[in-house]
C-alpha cells in the first residue's frame, strides 16, 4: 500500500473515530449521571409499550389482582400503576421526577404510548407507565401472597432463575445455560455489553475506511504507472480497456484524459519524426545536385558556367525551403499572435492576384461584392493568401484561377478555384499537411509541400478554418474562412 493509501485510512477513520467517540461519550456520561443519582426514568422503549399492553389485558381478564402481581413480578422494568387518588398500586414510592415525566406525557398532544390508561371491571380509572431504573430493588409486599421471595413454583421457571422471579429468557444469559455470553460467567455480559456496539462501531469503521481508502488511492497509483511508463516512453493507452468503475467520475474521466493526452503526445512525436524524415529527403536531392554540379566544374572547366548556374538554383531552392521550415516553426510555437491592425482583405487579394498574373501569365480573377476588413498580422495573412493563389496557379493546368471575397455575417470566406486535375479524395485529408505532394511521380512542379500547411497555420492562428474540396466541374476549391473586423 502507498502513503496515499494510508492518508486516506487514516483521515476517513480519524473522522470516523472522532464521531464515536463524541457519541459514546456523550451516551456514556449521561448513563453515568443516572447510574450516579439512582433515579428511574418513565421508559419510552418498545418494551415498555409491550408491558403497558400486557397490563391492560390483565386488568380486563384478571382483574385488580392479577395487574397486582403483574406489576410486583415484573424485573426487566418497574410497572407502576396509580389509581384515580393518585396513590400506587403496590404502594410503591413514586420519585416526583418521574411523577413530572408522566404528567407532562398526559398533558402532552398526541403523546405517544409511554403511559396507558386503564379502566377495570368496576370502573375504576388507573394510570399504567414502566419505568426503567439503574437500582431496581426487589420487590415484596408483605401481605399478599406470591409477593415473597420466589422459589421453584409454576411461575418461576424452576432452577436457573435467580433471586427476584421468573426471567424473560426462560432462566438462560445470553450464552446459554449458565447465564454467560457464550459460557462465559455472567459478569462478563454486564461488564461488557455497553461495550460492544462501541466496538462494533469501530470495526465498521476501519472496514469502511479501507475499503474507501482503496477505492480512492487504487486509480490513482494506477495514473503513476502511467507517467512512469509515459517518462519511459511507452505512450500506449493505459486505460482504453479499463471497465467503469460503478459509475464514471472524475477519476476514471482522468483516466481517460490521460490516454487522450498520451496519443496526442505520440501524434505530436509521430509527426516531429516524420517532420525530420521529410525535411532529410528534401534537402539530400539539392545538395546531391550541388556536388555533382561542383564535380562536374571540376572535370569539365569549359561548362564552367552552366555549373554556376545549377549551384545557384540549387542554393536558392534549398533557401526557400530553409525560409519556409522556419516559418513553420514559428508558427506552430508561437502563443500569441505578432502585432495585428486592420487589414483590407480586398484589396490585399487585389494585390497578390496581379502579382500572380505578372509572374504565371495566367488569368486570375478577382470576385469582391463589398470591402471587408479582419484584424490580424499582415504579413502572415499575405502569406496564407499569397501560398493558395499560387498553388492554384502552379496546379492549374495553365488555366484560369477564381478567387472571391464573399463576407458571412461576422465570418469573410476566400475560395480560391482552379481548373486543375483535383486531388484523389483520399488525399483531401492530408493535403494541408507538411511535405505533402499529390501524385509527386507525375507532377513536375517544383516545390515542397510547404505552402498550405503554412497557410492552415496562420488562418488557425487568426481563429479562422481552412478546407480543400474537388469541383465538380475540375480543380480544386481551397476555402478560407476568418472572423471579420468588429
Amino acid at each position: 500500500m502507498g502513503r496515499l493509501f494510508w492518508k486516506f485510512f487514516l483521515s476517513i477513520l480519524l473522522a470516523q473515530v472522532a464521531a464515536l467517540i463524541g457519541i459514546g461519550g456523550t451516551l456514556w456520561l449521561r448513563d453515568q449521571a443516572r447510574h450516579h443519582h439512582g433515579e428511574p426514568t418513565l421508559d419510552t422503549s418498545p418494551p415498555a409499550t409491550i408491558m403497558l399492553d400486557a397490563a391492560a389485558a390483565t386488568l380486563k381478564h384478571g382483574g385488580i389482582d392479577a395487574l397486582r402481581d403483574l406489576a410486583a413480578t415484573s424485573r426487566r422494568m418497574q410497572l407502576y400503576v396509580l389509581d384515580e387518588q393518585g396513590h400506587e398500586l403496590l404502594d410503591r414510592p413514586v420519585p416526583a421526577r418521574l411523577r413530572e415525566e408522566v404528567e407532562r406525557d398526559l398533558n402532552a398532544d398526541g403523546h405517544g404510548h409511554a403511559v396507558a390508561h386503564l379502566t377495570g371491571a368496576d370502573g375504576r380509572h388507573y394510570v399504567a407507565f414502566a419505568s426503567r431504573a439503574w437500582h431496581m430493588p426487589p420487590m415484596d409486599v408483605p401481605g399478599r401472597p406470591g409477593f415473597g421471595p420466589p422459589g421453584p413454583g409454576p411461575r418461576d421457571g424452576g432452577p436457573g432463575d435467580g433471586p427476584g422471579g421468573p426471567r424473560m429468557d426462560g432462566g438462560r444469559g445470553p450464552g446459554g445455560p449458565g447465564g454467560g455470553w457464550v459460557g462465559l460467567p455472567p459478569e462478563f455480559g454486564r461488564h461488557v455489553g455497553p461495550w460492544l456496539p462501541l466496538a462494533a462501531a469501530v470495526l465498521a469503521s476501519l472496514l469502511f475506511a479501507a475499503l474507501l481508502a482503496w477505492y480512492f488511492s487504487r486509480p490513482i497509483r494506477a495514473l503513476q504507472r502511467a507517467f512512469d511508463a509515459a517518462a519511459a516512453g511507452d505512450l500506449a493507452p493505459k486505460f482504453a480497456h479499463t471497465p467503469p468503475r460503478l459509475i464514471g467520475d472524475e477519476l476514471a474521466e482522468l483516466g481517460h484524459d490521460f490516454d487522450r493526452m498520451s496519443a496526442r503526445l505520440r501524434a505530436l512525436m509521430d509527426g516531429q519524426r516524420r517532420l525530420l524524415h521529410d525535411v532529410s529527403h528534401e534537402l539530400r536531392s539539392p545538395l546531391a545536385r550541388l556536388q555533382a554540379a561542383i564535380g562536374l566544374a571540376h572535370q569539365q572547366p569549359e561548362r564552367l558556367q552552366a555549373s554556376l548556374e545549377r549551384i545557384e538554383r540549387e542554393s536558392v531552392r534549398m533557401d526557400r525551403l530553409v525560409g519556409e521550415l522556419l516559418t513553420l516553426s514559428r508558427l506552430e510555437a508561437a502563443t500569441a499572435l505578432p502585432a495585428t491592425e486592420h487589414v483590407d482583405l480586398v484589396e490585399m487579394v487585389d494585390q497578390i492576384a496581379d502579382d500572380a498574373r505578372f509572374e504565371a501569365g495566367v488569368e486570375v480573377a478577382v470576385e469582391a461584392p463589398e470591402p471587408v476588413t479582419v484584424c490580424g498580422a499582415p504579413d502572415l495573412l499575405w502569406s496564407a493568401v499569397e501560398n493558395i493563389v499560387r498553388n492554384a496557379v502552379k496546379h492549374g493546368a495553365g488555366g484560369r484561377v477564381d478567387v472571391g471575397v464573399h463576407p458571412d455575417g461576422a465570418l469573410v470566406h476566400i475560395e480560391v478555384l482552379d481548373q486543375g486535375p483535383g486531388i484523389a479524395p483520399d488525399h483531401l485529408g492530408d493535403v494541408f499537411e507538411p511535405f505533402f505532394r499529390s501524385n509527386p511521380a507525375h507532377n513536375n512542379v517544383d516545390g515542397h509541400g510547404l505552402g498550405l500547411a503554412i497557410a492552415k497555420r496562420v488562418v488557425e492562428t487568426h481563429g479562422g478554418r481552412i478546407s480543400a474540396a474537388n469541383r465538380a466541374e475540375g480543380g480544386l476549391r481551397v476555402t478560407i474562412t476568418l472572423p471579420r473586423a468588429v
